[in-house]
C-alpha cells in the first residue's frame, strides 16, 4: 500500500481511483510518449485544446463520472470541488444535480480572471463559470483580493469565503534538507511570463556580484521545467557560472532543496502596476517555505495579500519587482546572516486552516459547527 493510501485510511477518507482517457493533454503530470509520432500528435492535440479552451483534464472527467455512478443520495452530504482543474466544477454540478446535494467551489487560482492569462477568455467559458457559481452553495478563495475580484465580476452575495493556502506540518517534518556548500538561493516550480519571471532576482544578484557585496560563495538554483527561461536570463545578466539548473524533480526533492536553501524565492508578479487579481495571488510555495523554516524573498506588487501574510508570519521579505536595489541589499545582508525572524508561521498550517473549511462545510449541509481535533478526529459524514 502506498504512503498516500496509508494516510487516507488513517484519516478515514475513501479514495476512488480513476483513469484518464486523454493523457497526452497532461504531459507534465502523466506518463506519455516523449518522442516520435505519438509525441507530435499529442502536441497538436494540446495546441488545439488550448485554442478552444478545452480543459486538459477533460479525459479525467469521463472516467471520474463513471467511477461515481455507484454513489447514492445517502452517500454524500456535500461536494467540494477545487480548481484547477476547473472542469471539476462542472463535474461537481453534475453530481450535485444527480445526488440532490449542495456543492462548494474552491478557487486556489482564478479561472477566467486568471492574471497569468495571455488572452481574454471566450465568452462561453465566462458564461459557464457564471452558471456554476450561481448554482453553488458557497465559494472559497485563497485571499481577500481574489474574493473581491470574483465578487466584482459575478453576483455572489454572501457565498464568498477565504480559506488561504497553507502547509502540512506532518508532511514537512519528514523532509531532510539538501546540502549546499555555499549560500544557496533556490527557486522551485513554474514561471508565467511576462508577469512571473526570474529577471528581478538575476538583476539583483548581478548587482551583488558587480559590487562585491557577497561575503561568501553563492549560487542560484532552479528546480523545474522552465530551464530555458532561467538559462537565457542568466546569460543576459552574465550569471552563467552562478546559476545551476536541476530540471524537473520530485516534490520531495524540491522541498528538500527549499529546506536546505539559504533563501527561497517566491514570485507572483514583477509588474509595478497590478489588478486585484494580481494582488490576490497567494502561491502555496510561500507556505511550504514558511513550514520548512526557510527565509524567503518574495517579489509581488505593493499592497498585495502576500505582502500582508509575510508581515504577519515573518521569515520573509516582500519587494516589488522594480526594486532591484532593495532586493540586492536584502540578499547581501542575508549572506552576512541578517535573516528575517519567524513570528507566527503556524497560523497558516493546515490543522489551523482546516477548521474554517470544516465549519463552512458543516454550515452548508446544515450541521452544527464544532471545533475538531485535526490529529485524532473521528471521520464525519461530510465528504469532499
Amino acid at each position: 500500500m502506498d504512503q498516500v493510501a496509508v494516510e487516507l485510511e488513517r484519516e478515514g477518507i475513501q479514495r476512488i481511483l480513476t483513469g484518464h482517457r486523454l493523457r497526452h493533454l497532461l504531459p507534465d503530470y502523466l506518463q506519455v510518449p516523449n518522442s516520435g509520432l505519438p509525441w507530435f500528435v499529442g502536441g497538436v492535440c494540446r495546441q488545439t485544446a488550448r485554442y478552444f479552451e478545452i480543459d486538459p483534464a477533460v479525459g479525467w472527467v469521463q472516467d471520474a463520472t463513471r467511477a461515481c455512478e455507484a454513489l447514492s443520495r445517502n452517500d454524500v452530504d456535500v461536494i467540494l470541488a477545487s480548481g484547477s482543474p476547473f472542469i471539476s466544477f462542472s463535474l461537481a454540478k453534475k453530481l450535485s444535480d444527480r445526488l440532490s446535494c449542495p456543492y462548494v467551489l474552491d478557487y486556489r487560482d482564478l479561472w477566467t480572471g486568471n492574471p497569468y492569462r495571455l488572452h481574454s477568455p471566450r465568452m462561453a467559458t465566462v458564461r459557464l463559470e457564471s452558471e456554476l457559481l450561481s448554482g453553488c452553495a458557497a465559494v472559497t478563495t485563497v485571499s481577500d483580493s481574489l474574493r473581491a475580484d470574483l465578487g466584482s465580476r459575478f453576483t455572489l452575495a454572501s457565498k464568498l469565503h477565504v480559506v488561504t493556502n497553507g502547509f502540512c506540518p506532518e508532511e514537512l517534518s519528514k523532509i531532510r534538507p539538501a546540502v549546499f556548500d555555499h549560500f544557496a538561493v533556490v527557486y522551485t516550480g513554474q514561471f508565467y511570463p511576462p508577469k512571473s519571471v526570474i529577471s528581478p532576482v538575476a538583476a539583483a544578484l548581478r548587482e551583488v556580484k558587480r559590487t562585491g557585496m557577497a561575503s561568501q560563495p553563492w549560487r542560484l538554483h532552479y528546480y523545474g521545467a522552465h530551464e530555458a527561461h532561467v538559462r537565457n536570463t542568466a546569460r543576459h545578466f552574465g550569471l552563467e557560472r552562478e546559476v545551476m539548473l536541476h530540471g524537473k524533480v520530485s516534490r520531495t526533492k524540491a522541498l528538500a532543496a527549499v529546506r536546505g536553501a539559504s533563501i527561497a524565492v517566491v514570485i507572483t508578479s514583477v509588474n509595478k502596476e497590478s489588478t486585484s487579481a494580481d494582488r490576490g495571488v497567494v502561491t502555496a510555495k510561500l507556505f511550504e517555505a514558511l513550514g520548512l523554516g526557510t527565509s524567503t524573498l518574495v517579489i509581488a506588487p505593493q499592497g498585495s495579500d502576500i505582502e500582508a501574510i509575510t508581515a504577519q508570519t515573518g521569515l520573509a521579505r516582500c519587494f516589488p519587482g522594480n526594486d532591484i536595489g532593495g532586493i540586492s541589499f536584502f540578499l547581501a545582508q542575508a549572506m552576512l546572516g541578517d535573516l528575517p525572524d519567524p513570528k507566527n508561521p503556524g497560523a497558516y498550517s493546515w490543522p489551523v486552516i482546516v477548521q474554517d473549511l470544516d465549519a463552512l462545510l458543516r454550515e452548508v449541509v446544515g450541521l452544527k459547527a464544532s471545533t475538531v481535533s485535526y490529529k485524532r478526529r473521528e471521520p464525519t459524514r461530510v465528504k469532499a
